[in-house]
């Protein structure tokens, strides 16, 4: 960030999105871009991409840079946010949106393992509760300079309240993300909101094909599912919402009223 733009910077908000080289978290950084927030894109081992979507985010006339880290690695995520807030000290939102989607099921020849529930557990929680915590001192040390109150934003899954037996460690990784954003709410107040932010199935996942997906995104009581943009615009939605924290928005189509003995991935094949 050059000093010609401090001044400019000073005025506008920053988040950092985890994972916004590609795919979600990149929509939901370009989105940010769009309503003016300065934007730190990490990236994981994506560098290509992460660099050519902080070109994106900058065409927009807003400042963007790249940091990488390995979120698997605690030291590393510290590095991350330390970097992130010493470039951008304007930082306002944290969105966690890097995890990891690895199938295991207990009951098949893939099942869950001690590595495979730590990796998602390492990357999928861990990380996410490691950073805000370091959110959280940092804008109790640094103070607010605006209306509405600092926010770390948690990707979820509808998943959640629409259990099935597939995706088993991520599923867990993930359920435990979902308590710590109303404990993490109760901890962190006044001087930070956590809130959740539930996907339905908004893009292509693993082997699964187009016309898979097609069929697998109709699968709602509204006929769709959510798209890149529908959380994209949630996720800005609840980063200028002073009194959301603690809860966690679904944005799924109604996927969730559907209740499914397997991922909508195996019934589209």
């Amino acid at each position: 960030m050059n000093p010609s733009s401090t001044a400019l910077s000073q005025q506008r908000k920053a988040v950092l999105v985890t994972g916004a080289a590609k795919r979600l978290g990149r929509e939901i950084a370009l989105q940010f871009a769009r309503q003016g927030w300065d934007v730190a894109v990490h990236y994981g081992r994506s560098e290509k991409e992460a660099l050519e979507t902080v070109g994106q985010i900058q065409g927009f006339g807003v400042q963007s840079a790249a940091f990488q880290a390995d979120l698997a690695n605690e030291q590393s995520a510290q590095n991350l946010f330390s970097q992130v807030s010493k470039e951008f000290t304007h930082l306002h939102c944290l969105v966690n949106s890097a995890s990891i989607f690895e199938y295991d099921r207990a009951s098949t020849n893939t099942p869950l393992t001690t590595k495979t529930l730590q990796d998602h557990m390492q990357v999928n929680l861990t990380a996410p509760v490691l950073l805000a915590q370091l959110m959280f001192q940092f804008q109790k040390k640094n103070g607010s300079k605006f209306d509405v109150i600092p926010s770390v934003i948690q990707l979820l899954d509808q998943k959640l309240i629409n259990l099935n037996p597939d995706y088993l460690s991520y599923t867990l990784s993930k359920a435990a993300l979902a308590t710590s954003v109303e404990m993490l709410a109760m901890d962190f107040a006044p001087y930070l909101r956590v809130v959740g932010l539930a996907p339905g199935i908004s893009l292509p996942s693993g082997e699964q094909t187009d016309e898979g997906f097609s069929k697998a995104h109709q699968m709602t009581p509204l006929g769709k599912s959510s798209t890149p943009a529908d959380i994209a615009k949630a996720a800005v939605f609840l980063a200028d919402s002073n009194a959301i924290t603690g809860t966690t928005l679904y944005v799924d189509g109604g996927q969730h009223l559907l209740p499914s003995s397997r991922d909508v991935m195996f019934k589209t094949n």
